[in-house]
């Protein structure tokens, strides 16, 4: 009996060892999301902990959720250091309001402020959340330009021949970029019953795309074009829409058509729907400085060895105001934030963002951790912040002048 015992104590002393060794095996984020695993599947109910721990680690873990690799360029571009950028307000306490996990911004090609916070760092992927949008967007863009999708003004159910017989009949790629379809969504991230909280949990018809099937039930609210809507399912259907009209993953195409291309260093992920497919509304996972090279890219027109990769006037009309949303000095493009000064964003919730300016060849990357989806208080600080370094870059050309 003692021999049993021994041998039995023995056994838990070796997996105790091997459960330490496995832990300290893993990388850092992976453990942060272990020690706060949340229990609900709906990442809107999480606690700040489970936030600030998955937001870094969504990738992770298969069971959290699948995901799809796109992987590193094998020729890294560039992103050489330039003069420290002298801003007039103390960038660590605007970081801690922000609760910034990353702070970016590249001027005329050279990284002039790189920031971490919340134990986040360069090494690591943030989540993009809606960002993935903008991204989507320009896969659109590339698919038109390979001839894929023959025109904007093409019906949706031409691609999607499960929508055939639904509202979005009427609907044209056009009007689902620019989120006008008029077609009834409910985006509020507070309430557990409306369609953005919903759809993910919906049971597909058959072998239909989950999404699909959800979306094809939603009943009209507007005509075609004649309403904007915010609505995250929309773009998931647009990311439908590419895969089905390219044969192609998105996380394929992006690594085909962004992501080698524009030289990205590390590789990235694309979170998956529960039917297999990646989310094109959401949740393309990667470096601070990738996003970064992500918009040098779009600055430079998205070319590769001269040639865009998108048609001729896309970035015009992509982003620019394509439509009113009830906001003076803005709008939206095809799935971009615009401005009227001729800047743009991606955002997503709970604190990220591109932001791009042509017209001072300027990128800012903000990834973030904030306590609500959309607050507002965050997002005019972070507007604000974007203009204080517009003014000093306008400020250093003016100093510079002859």
């Amino acid at each position: 009996m003692l021999k049993v015992k021994k041998i039995l104590l023995g056994s838990l002393l070796s997996l105790g060892v091997a459960g330490v060794i496995g832990w300290f095996s893993l990388d850092k984020e992976t453990r942060g999301l272990l020690a706060t695993l949340p229990t609900n599947a709906d990442l809107l109910f999480w606690s700040q902990p489970q936030r600030d721990a998955a937001f870094r680690a969504l990738d992770r873990l298969p069971f959290v959720a699948k995901s799809n690799r796109v992987p590193a360029s094998g020729s890294p571009s560039p992103l050489p250091a330039g003069a420290a950028l002298n801003l007039p307000i103390d960038v660590d306490a605007y970081m801690a309001a922000q609760r910034n996990a990353a702070l970016l911004v590249v001027h005329d090609g050279q990284l002039r402020l790189e920031r971490y916070g919340m134990g986040f760092d360069g090494a690591g992927r943030w989540t993009s959340f809606s960002m993935a949008k903008s991204i989507t967007s320009t896969l659109v863009g590339a698919a038109v330009k390979d001839g894929f999708i023959k025109s904007l003004d093409d019906k949706v159910s031409l691609y999607i021949k499960d929508l055939k017989g639904s509202a979005y009949d009427d609907v044209s790629v056009r009007q689902l970029l620019t989120m006008t379809s008029g077609v009834q969504w409910n985006e509020d991230y507070q309430d557990p019953r409306s369609d953005v909280a919903l759809f993910n949990k919906h049971k597909a018809e058959g072998e239909m795309e989950a999404l699909v099937s959800y979306m094809r039930q939603l009943p009209r609210a507007a005509p075609a074009g004649t309403r904007w809507n915010y609505s995250t399912g929309e773009t998931n259907l647009v990311g439908t829409l590419v895969q089905q009209a390219t044969r192609k993953s998105l996380a394929a195409y992006l690594a085909e058509k962004v992501w080698g291309p524009a030289g990205m260093e590390q590789q990235a992920t694309w979170l998956l729907s529960k039917t297999g497919q990646e989310i094109g509304g959401c949740c393309v996972q990667a470096a601070s400085r990738d996003y970064a090279r992500l918009g040098l890219f779009i600055l430079a027109g998205a070319q590769v060895n001269g040639a865009p990769i998108v048609p001729e006037g896309w970035w015009a009309e992509a982003t620019s105001r394509r439509t009113e949303i009830g906001h003076p000095g803005r709008g939206y493009g095809y799935q971009w934030w615009t401005l009227d000064d001729g800047s743009y964003m991606a955002r997503g919730i709970f604190g990220q963002a591109l932001f791009i300016d042509p017209q001072r060849k300027l990128v800012i990357v903000s990834n973030a951790s904030w306590t609500a989806a959309r607050d507002p208080v965050a997002m005019k600080a972070r507007d604000e912040f974007h203009q204080i370094v517009q003014q000093t870059i306008d400020a250093e050309r003016a100093a510079s002048a002859p």
